[in-house]
């Protein structure tokens, strides 16, 4: 899967004063701002900057003028290359649309061990800058997010990261996602009604009618069928006896497929006791895994949701997933992280297989569906539970462990055994009295605090367990 380029921009702030009674200062201050730039973009990012350094206010308002009509511009990073009086920047700050990113940051790691060598105050002193403007944003009721740090010590990295929270977030607001079956009858902790969630979030939904499902099903050919069974012997380890289920499945996951690009949608959510109500052959629960492989949002059982929390986080972060907490091995301290048939086929620790899945729950009857264990490693649990008229954010970092068996009991499901941070019970405990709901986000590699900056950014209140 290829990983989107953000795009972001950069706003360097310097003061007029030292131009006008040392000139020379800010030349080897402007090479060490694009060092860092060029470290950004070689972590897959793409920085526009303005026509110049910074410096009055005349400047500062024609930056964010140009930063304000590219609508791609994901976030506005601001790096203090010396003090800048905050009164020539704040208007132009809080007239960006684009949220603000502080680099808090500065040329040299170490000042008191060469301070016999040279005077550092000069190309270092920036931070108070930071404080200054730091200030007036908050007096101008204008979010920030801050990363401070020097750039050997990885605060470029987690810069960048958090600048994935910002696109996380600015999908989140565009995001739209296709909801199948509808709602499932009864299962309220996720349920928002879909004009609340669109005025809250900006997340649209889209339901396919029963007519969209038979034409699309109806429009699959029997070439395309057989092409796409073709990748899959190169993709799964295929061990599906009935071929006449296996191909109606494929036709279902190519409909749901073709209907995700012709609406251009961003995820998607299947309620597999009504999937029939929306004209398809077949559960497609292959193609759910699919869509996620594919770097697309899903959730399961019509939770527009969470398939919009995942559609957002997987854009960013790669290697992101939609899961559940299944059950508890009280024993070893861990859970299994499961769900009726649908992973991201790319986070497995071993080829995931494709089966033949006994399946009555409606008309359509037997179908496919992936199996697979996750692979062991970091990884931070995602929740967005509604409340009353807003969210919280529940993270918690957690270690996927090695727990699963290739070919044990459950070789035909979906596994993955996940240790929280903190004794299971109390885990457990917490979690429910935070209100987390049983659909979750599951992010490998995740940085909590830049999933805590995408809530912030979001309105979320954030809850960190």
């Amino acid at each position: 899967m290829k990983e989107n380029k953000i795009r972001i921009a950069y706003l360097p702030l310097y003061i007029k004063l030292y131009d006008d009674s040392n000139p020379n200062s800010r030349g080897p201050l402007v090479e060490y701002m694009k060092k860092l730039v060029g470290m950004i973009e070689e972590r897959g990012f793409e920085v526009v900057l303005p026509d110049c350094v910074c410096r009055v206010k005349e400047e500062f308002d024609r930056a964010a003028e140009k930063f304000n009509a590219d609508p791609d511009v994901t976030a506005v990073v601001t790096q203090h290359l010396a003090y800048s009086p905050s009164l020539e920047s704040i208007s132009a700050l809080a007239s960006l649309k684009a949220p603000i990113v502080v680099f808090d940051t500065t040329p040299d790691r170490a000042l008191i061990a060469l301070a016999k060598e040279k005077n550092l105050i000069m190309p270092n002193h920036g931070i108070h800058g930071v404080q200054d403007m730091c200030n007036m944003l908050i007096r101008a009721g204008k979010d920030f997010e801050i990363c401070a740090g020097h750039a050997d010590d990885g605060i470029v990295d987690r810069l960048c990261s958090v600048l994935r929270g910002a696109y996380a977030a600015k999908t989140m607001k565009n995001c739209r996602v296709g909801m199948i079956g509808g709602e499932f009858e009864g299962m309220g902790d996720f349920r928002v009604p879909d004009d609340e969630l669109e005025r809250l979030t900006g997340v649209k939904t889209v339901r396919m009618t029963k007519e969209e499902g038979s034409s699309l099903s109806a429009a699959v050919t029997d070439a395309e069928i057989e092409e796409e069974i073709a990748s899959d012997a190169e993709n799964f380890k295929v061990r599906i006896t009935n071929r006449a289920n296996y191909a109606a499945s494929v036709r279902a996951g190519l409909a749901v497929r073709k209907w995700i690009d012709e609406n251009s949608l961003d995820g998607v959510t299947v309620n597999f006791l009504h999937v029939d109500s929306s004209g398809l052959p077949k559960m497609p629960f292959a193609e759910c895994c699919k869509t996620l492989g594919r770097g697309l949002g899903y959730a399961g059982e019509g939770d527009n949701l969470t398939a919009a929390l995942v559609a957002s986080l997987i854009r960013a972060f790669p290697d992101t997933t939609f899961t559940e907490m299944f059950c508890p091995d009280w024993e070893r301290a861990t859970l299994l992280m499961s769900h009726m048939g649908e992973l991201n086929p790319r986070l497995t620790s071993w080829k995931p297989s494709l089966d033949d899945k006994p399946f009555n729950y409606n008309s359509t009857g037997d179908t496919v569906g992936v199996n697979g264990c996750y692979r062991a490693g970091k990884a931070v649990l995602v929740n967005l539970a509604p409340r009353n008229g807003s969210f919280a954010l529940i993270l918690t970092e957690v270690t996927m462990t090695d727990d699963g068996e290739r070919d044990g009991v459950y070789s035909k499901s979906v596994q993955g055994w996940m240790k929280p941070n903190k004794p299971l019970a109390d885990f457990l405990e917490e979690y429910s009295r935070a209100g987390g709901t049983h659909h979750s986000a599951l992010v490998y590699g995740g940085d909590i605090k830049a999933l805590a900056a995408f809530g912030r950014m979001m309105g979320f209140e954030i809850i960190i367990i």
